[in-house]
C-alpha cells in the first residue's frame, strides 16, 4: 500500500515501524477468511484489511480519530490469525497496538466508557483487588439483569456472567530441588481464578527434573496493553524486567515460563514494547529471548517415561495466543505423545471471543464467537475440552463440556491428581 505520511510524523519510531507494516499489505484479502469479526458481521472494515486502511487515514490525518474509525478498532480481538495467513509478512499487532495507542492518546469515550476502561486496568492486573472484586460479584449478580439492558453498564453485566461463582482455594505445590530450574510468571487473573494451573505445571516438570521459582513479578501487561494504555503496559514490562534481571543474577534459570498463553504473547514482546527505551530495549530482549510457554520446556525435555491418556478423548481447544502469536503447537503433541485421543474442532484457527478484556467490552460479539466455538467443539464428540489460556476456559465455562488446561492433563497422565474439572469416574489413568 501505498503511505503518504509527513518528514515530521516519520521521526516518531512506532509511525516508521507502522509505515512498514502497512506497506507491506498488498490486500489480497486472504487475512478476511480468518478474522472472526470479518466472518460474523461481514463489514470490509472489521477486517484486518480494511483496519489497516482505517489505521493507516487516522495516524496520516493526525488529530482526533473519527468515531467509526475508533468502533471498528475497538471490534479487533488481537487474536493475530490474519499474522499466520498472510502471505505477505504484515506486521498487523504493531498496526492494531498502535492504533490503539493513539486513539487512547486522542479520542475522548464517552463517560461510561472511560469509567469501564478505568476499572479494567485499576482491578484486573492486581491479584489482591481482583480477589476482593470477585467476593463482591455476588451482590453485584443482583441488578444484573437491569445492567445487561444498559448499553452504558453492559461490559459491567458482563464482567459478574464470567465472574466464578466460587473461587478455588490456593493450591500450593512444592518440588525438589533441582540443578536445572525456571523462573515462572506468577500473572494476576489466573493464580486467583485458578491455582491448580501452576500447581500442576509445577508437578509435571518436578518429574522431569525441572525446578520452579518464582520472582516478584507484577501483570504481565497485556491486559491494558491491549485496551491502549501503552505506558501502564511499557511501566508493567520495565518492573518485570528488573525483579527477573535480579532473579537471574541469583541462579543461571534455563527459562521464563508462562502457563497462560495471552501473557507469553506479551512477555516474548517485550522487546519489541520497550524497543524505544534506550535504558531497557536491550534488558527487555533479553528477557523476552529467555520467555517460553511451559509446554515448550517440556517438550524439549520430554515426557515422563511412563504416560498413560488411556486414549481418553479429548478436544483440543488452540488459544489464539498460542496458535497465533506464538506459532506453538507443543500442548497438543504433548497430549498426543501422553496417550490422549485428540481431536480438533473445524474452524480450530477462529477465536473463542475472550481475547483478555474483550469479553467484557464487546459482550455481544464475544457472545456469538463463545457459541460458535463450543458448538464446533461438541461437534467432535469429546466431553472434555484442552486448553493453555485461562481467558478460553473462563470464556467457554458454562456448557456441559470439562473444561481443564493441559498441563493438569500431563499432570493427571504422568501420576498426578485428578483434575476436579473431570468426571470423578475418572479417577486414575496410571494402572
Amino acid at each position: 500500500m501505498q503511505t503518504h505520511f509527513t518528514d515530521a510524523q516519520r521521526a516518531a519510531p512506532a509511525v516508521q515501524r507502522s509505515e512498514s507494516a502497512i506497506r507491506k499489505c498488498v490486500h489480497c484479502g486472504f487475512c478476511t477468511a480468518t478474522c472472526p469479526t470479518y466472518v460474523l458481521l461481514g463489514d470490509e472494515r472489521d477486517s484486518p484489511r480494511g483496519r489497516i486502511a482505517l489505521i493507516q487515514n487516522m495516524l496520516e490525518a493526525g488529530g482526533t480519530p473519527d468515531a467509526v474509525t475508533v468502533r471498528h478498532v475497538d471490534r479487533c480481538l488481537s487474536c493475530l490469525a490474519c499474522t499466520t495467513t498472510c502471505p505477505a509478512g504484515v506486521d498487523y499487532a504493531q498496526l492494531i497496538d498502535h492504533g490503539r495507542a493513539y486513539i487512547a492518546e486522542n479520542y475522548q469515550r464517552p463517560w461510561h466508557d472511560r469509567l469501564t476502561r478505568w476499572m479494567l486496568g485499576a482491578v484486573l492486573p492486581h491479584r489482591d483487588r481482583f480477589r476482593a472484586a470477585l467476593a463482591l460479584a455476588p451482590l453485584g449478580r443482583l441488578v444484573q439483569p437491569m445492567l445487561a439492558r444498559s448499553s452504558a453498564f453492559r461490559p459491567l453485566a458482563a464482567m459478574l456472567a464470567l465472574a466464578p461463582r466460587q473461587l478455588p482455594k490456593s493450591e500450593p505445590a512444592s518440588a525438589t530441588q533441582h540443578k536445572r530450574r525456571v523462573l515462572m510468571l506468577r500473572g494476576c487473573a489466573e493464580p486467583v481464578l485458578a491455582p491448580q494451573i501452576q500447581a500442576a505445571t509445577i508437578r509435571l516438570l518436578d518429574r522431569i527434573g525441572i525446578g520452579v521459582d518464582y520472582a516478584d513479578d507484577v501483570c504481565c501487561g497485556a491486559l491494558v496493553h491491549h485496551i491502549g494504555q501503552e505506558h501502564a503496559a511499557q511501566a508493567m514490562a520495565r518492573a518485570n524486567v528488573e525483579r527477573w534481571e535480579a532473579a537471574l543474577e541469583r541462579h543461571d534459570y534455563e527459562a521464563i515460563i508462562v502457563t497462560a498463553s495471552g501473557c507469553g504473547s506479551q512477555l516474548k514482546a517485550y522487546g519489541k514494547l520497550l524497543a524505544d527505551d534506550p535504558d531497557y530495549a536491550a534488558r527487555a530482549a533479553r528477557i523476552a529471548a529467555l520467555s517460553k510457554d511451559w509446554s515448550e520446556v517440556v517438550a524439549d525435555a520430554g515426557l515422563p517415561a511412563s504416560v498413560n491418556g488411556q486414549g481418553l478423548r479429548i478436544a483440543y481447544h488452540a488459544a489464539c495466543s498460542l496458535q497465533h502469536g506464538q506459532r506453538v503447537d507443543a500442548p497438543r503433541a504433548l497430549l498426543v505423545a501422553a496417550g490422549f485421543d485428540v481431536l480438533q474442532p473445524a474452524d480450530a484457527h477462529l477465536c473463542c471471543g475472550s481475547a483478555g478484556t474483550y469479553n467484557i467490552l464487546q459482550s455481544e460479539l464475544a457472545g456469538a464467537l463463545r457459541d460458535r466455538k463450543l458448538a464446533t467443539l461438541n461437534a467432535t464428540g469429546a466431553t472434555i475440552v484442552a486448553s493453555g489460556n485461562i481467558g478460553c476456559l473462563t470464556q467457554l465455562a458454562g456448557d456441559t463440556l470439562a473444561l481443564v488446561h493441559s498441563a493438569e492433563l500431563l499432570d493427571w497422565a504422568t501420576g498426578g491428581p485428578r483434575p476436579a474439572a473431570l468426571p470423578a469416574t475418572l479417577a486414575a489413568p496410571l494402572p
